[in-house]
């Protein structure tokens, strides 16, 4: 949605994110086919998608993209609510920023003075009663509520009222961290704990994490192709588990950066 980043340069020291420091992102086309197949298929079988998303940034992203492939009519005509108070005022500020937008939100949608945020069966929720009335439909529709990983925020309410029916799609967009509620959905847990009662997992769980808005390897690297190994004096390594940091490292170290640093918690740093 937004401009992409300016790229920094004449750096001493690089402190860089590796959450995706070893994985690739599929083409934006095969991302949004394979959406749209997922909304078709939950409609045919008169279900509901309920995905849990960052108020930030990926609600958006992800009301964007529904709102393209319902323009576009790549899925069918089913009421689509955001339920998320932080959420909704965030999609204010966005609003309020067109300037910041990209150049295919601008084409699609800003040139002939569209809102990317709202369209016709786009409802926002802030009250608290309205977001309990959604436990009462009985039609296909999409919920998409905070918090992204599920620790917390009315997406686990949610849960709770919907884990257990096989008709109900939970749709996860992006990374979780170990532990969390998201992390033991998308691990494939049979049985999760939520509000302090045991559930029975019989929904189907599906993940996406191609709309992370975090760059994966080969965007990382083509970033760093503005900082040469002989000018950085070091690169700190932040934001990653092991898996994704550790190999990175060993492609900058290959590359001729010098001094490559992926600190440990409570681990000091001298610049």
């Amino acid at each position: 949605i937004l401009h992409d980043p300016n790229k920094l340069r004449n750096l001493d020291v690089f402190v860089v994110e590796s959450t995706y420091g070893d994985r690739l992102h599929r083409p934006s086309g095969d991302v949004e086919d394979e959406l749209a197949e997922i909304v078709n298929k939950v409609v045919q079988k008169n279900g509901k998608i309920i995905i849990p998303a960052f108020a930030v940034g990926r609600t958006q992203m992800i009301v964007y993209l529904l709102h393209k492939l319902f323009d576009q009519n790549r899925i069918p005509n089913l009421p689509i609510y955001v339920d998320s108070p932080l959420a909704c005022n965030a999609t204010d500020v966005f609003r309020t920023h067109p300037e910041c937008m990209d150049r295919e939100t601008y084409r699609l949608f800003l040139r002939d003075h569209e809102d990317p945020f709202g369209f016709g069966r786009l409802t926002y929720i802030r009250d608290v009663e309205d977001s309990k009335r959604l436990n009462s439909l009985t039609t296909p529709h999409i919920i998409i509520s905070a918090s992204g990983m599920a620790e917390g925020g009315r997406i686990l309410h949610h849960l709770r009222n919907n884990i257990g029916d096989p008709n109900v799609l939970v749709l996860f967009v992006g990374y979780a961290a170990q532990h969390t509620l998201a992390r033991r959905l998308m691990d494939g847990d049979k049985e999760v704990r939520i509000f302090g009662e045991e559930h029975v997992v019989r929904c189907d769980i599906r993940k996406m994490e191609d709309f992370s808005a975090h760059a994966d390897r080969n965007e990382l690297f083509d970033y760093m192709e503005f900082l040469p190994p002989s000018q950085v004096d070091k690169v700190i390594l932040v934001h990653g588990e092991t898996d994704q940091a550790l190999p990175m490292k060993d492609r900058l170290e290959k590359r001729g950066y010098s001094s490559v640093l992926f600190p440990a918690l409570g681990e000091t740093v001298e610049l």
